[in-house]
């Protein structure tokens, strides 16, 4: 990168993607180099143009490695709570219950974090220097238009979801439809708010509405939880209280999915913690007749 240029004044737009509405990737070139930009590794602070300064604490390498491993905390309770549901008979409800609420804590902050680097993070500008700090930090921010922040929106309500969800099902009540109300509405819209955030990222990184990638790195991270996404949806369903008996097999495919989806997390976070350590700036860059392409 020594020698290149400090921002993409005078650089040529070769090619951009993104599933409509969102751009989510741009290539550049300039004389014999190239320059890719893709939205999520902007967001998280993982590339920067050659000689831009980014001050910021959200976009450490730190701070993503922190956000992961608070994920992966929370993924883990959640596995541990699906494993006692569904071996231990002994063990009463309000103790389980308390295992699923302790991991909806730390979802709910990674959640958090991810949503304010999002919040915070600006727009890319090819003739930047300097990634400008916003003038005040935001909480929720208003980006309509980038696919990453509805996502980590999307995701951080979802979690805040869970944490009732959980929370009213330590003591549950007896009543059917209160059950429902409190627990399984919660649970349902947090579900849903999950795999629309994990639909989004997953665009976000595959550029388009349905990608293969298998040599990427952060394809493999959203994958993996839009696979979770998908299973905790089906948990959700089948965690529904009738009015009348329901057949055996409904709580344990329910606690199956669950244990599924928590997976697919767990394993999602420990590769985010991987992605925040890899150097990701060789990826961005291109030098000689290589970077002449236009794809």
């Amino acid at each position: 990168m020594n020698g290149f240029v400090r921002n993409l004044a005078g650089a040529i737009e070769v090619h951009r993607e993104g599933p409509w509405p969102f751009v989510t990737y741009r290539a550049y070139r300039l004389r014999d180099r190239k320059f890719i930009w893709r939205a999520r590794q902007h967001r998280k602070g993982l590339v920067h143009l050659p000689g831009q300064k980014d001050t910021t604490f959200w976009h450490r390498p730190a701070y993503n490695w922190f956000m992961g491993l608070s994920f992966a905390i929370g993924a883990a309770l959640f596995m541990i709570g699906a494993v006692l549901a569904l071996v231990t008979t002994s063990l009463p409800g309000t103790q389980i219950g308390t295992v699923f609420f302790s991991g909806s804590i730390p979802f709910t902050l990674a959640g958090f974090l991810q949503h304010f680097q999002a919040a915070n993070t600006p727009e890319f500008s090819e003739l930047a220097d300097v990634a400008p700090a916003p003038e005040k930090l935001r909480l929720i921010g208003w980006q309509p238009t980038n696919s990453g922040w509805w996502c980590t929106l999307t995701q951080f309500v979802g979690t805040v979801a869970f944490n009732f969800n959980t929370f009213d099902a330590i003591d549950a009540p007896s009543g059917q439809v209160i059950q429902d109300l409190i627990i399984w509405v919660p649970g349902m819209i947090g579900s849903i708010l999950f795999l629309v955030s994990g639909y989004l990222a997953y665009i976000e990184t595959g550029h388009a509405y349905w990608s293969f990638r298998p040599r990427q790195l952060d394809w493999w991270i959203t994958f993996i939880n839009l696979i979770g996404c998908i299973t905790f949806m089906a948990s959700s369903l089948l965690a529904y209280v009738p009015a009348g008996e329901e057949p055996g097999w409904i709580l344990p495919a329910s606690n199956i999915n669950l244990l599924i989806g928590a997976a697919c997390f767990f394993a999602g976070a420990i590769l985010l913690m991987f992605e925040a350590r890899k150097d990701w700036e060789k990826e961005a860059y291109e030098v000689g007749p290589a970077a002449m392409s236009d794809d």
